[in-house]
């Protein structure tokens, strides 16, 4: 339920609402999740009691209230809130985004990862042009634009590397941060990144990866951050991995959970896993900002967001 956008609660409209199904929606209504009541098996009945305005009768076998069931499901899928855009509020018609991404041993082949698809869609739709290099490249693709771009976006493995590379003042940021900012938890994250200044020796840090992509030799959860958080700490620490669903409930063993950007889970779930490392009162930051605060760059990776959005951060 904790990843459940829309829930659909259904029954037998010969056994009627059982216990087990009052328990569930009320599970389902503390948690405030838009829900409907598909009460199957409509056509083995003869006469057909009133039922609330949130049920609706319907049929597997003859098919019958399925499609204003879809409808329904539909509706009460589509956020209350205004569209949230990843950077197209940032942008302007006309605009040049440079999208810095690493192809190496664990991009997937022949394609580019969802962050990456996302945001190029995202620029498009604000009437700006995405232009994309490696990092190998991006001397010559800054050097063969006629202006400096609006904006450039990387990826939180070569942070470090792009932001040394670009000239003075040229505003950069990572899929990460746009991420966090996204699904709304760019605060909490940015905050959670400086306990990594603060760790001691033997605390435990949880590294989680939203997806369950193959790990490889040099992956970036398992070894690269451990490896870096180590060396900018100094400190002997221990660490604990997670990915896919697999996220604890009980986060108090940890002095810090450091996160994926998300893009593989929906909004209700980064949401609870945030909420829980709220409850507990343990620091919780993304890959991106990680590694932007660690070498430096946070507040400059911060910048493209403005000044009144930078001062909730």
């Amino acid at each position: 339920l904790d990843k459940t956008d829309v829930a659909v609660l259904v029954l037998d409209a010969q056994a009627g609402e059982m216990a087990d199904d009052r328990a569930l929606l009320r599970l389902v209504q503390a948690r405030g999740i838009p829900y409907v009541i598909a009460i199957n098996k409509a056509d083995l009945l003869k006469n057909r009691p009133e039922i609330a305005p949130h049920a609706l009768w319907v049929s597997a076998l003859t098919g019958e209230g399925i499609d204003v069931l879809k409808k329904r499901i539909a509706r009460l899928g589509q956020s209350v809130d205004a569209p949230r855009q990843l950077v197209a509020d940032l942008l302007s018609p006309g605009d040049k985004v440079l999208l810095v991404t690493p192809i190496d041993a664990s991009a997937p082949k022949g394609r580019l990862i969802l962050p990456q698809q996302q945001t190029i869609r995202d620029i498009l739709d604000a009437g700006a042009i995405p232009l994309l290099c490696r990092p190998e490249e991006l001397p010559i693709a800054l050097k063969a634009l006629h202006a400096p771009p609006r904006l450039v976006i990387t990826d939180s493995q070569v942070f470090s590397k792009v932001f040394q590379m670009l000239p003075a003042g040229q505003p950069l940021t990572s899929f990460s941060i746009l991420f966090a900012r996204f699904k709304g938890n760019l605060a909490q994250t940015a905050a959670g990144a400086q306990t990594l200044d603060t760790l001691k020796d033997g605390d435990t840090v949880l590294i989680s990866e939203g997806c369950t992509h193959h790990r490889q030799c040099d992956d970036i959860g398992t070894v690269k951050l451990p490896r870096l958080i180590k060396k900018h700490t100094g400190k002997e620490l221990a660490f604990a991995f997670t990915s896919g669903g697999e996220f604890p409930d009980d986060l108090s063993a940890y002095a810090l959970v450091v996160h994926c950007g998300g893009c593989m889970l929906n909004d209700r779930e980064m949401m609870h896993r945030m909420n829980l490392a709220a409850s507990a009162g343990v620091p919780i930051t993304n890959y991106g900002i990680t590694i932007a605060h660690m070498n430096g760059i946070l507040r400059h990776a911060l910048r493209p967001f403005g000044e009144s959005e930078q001062q909730t951060f």
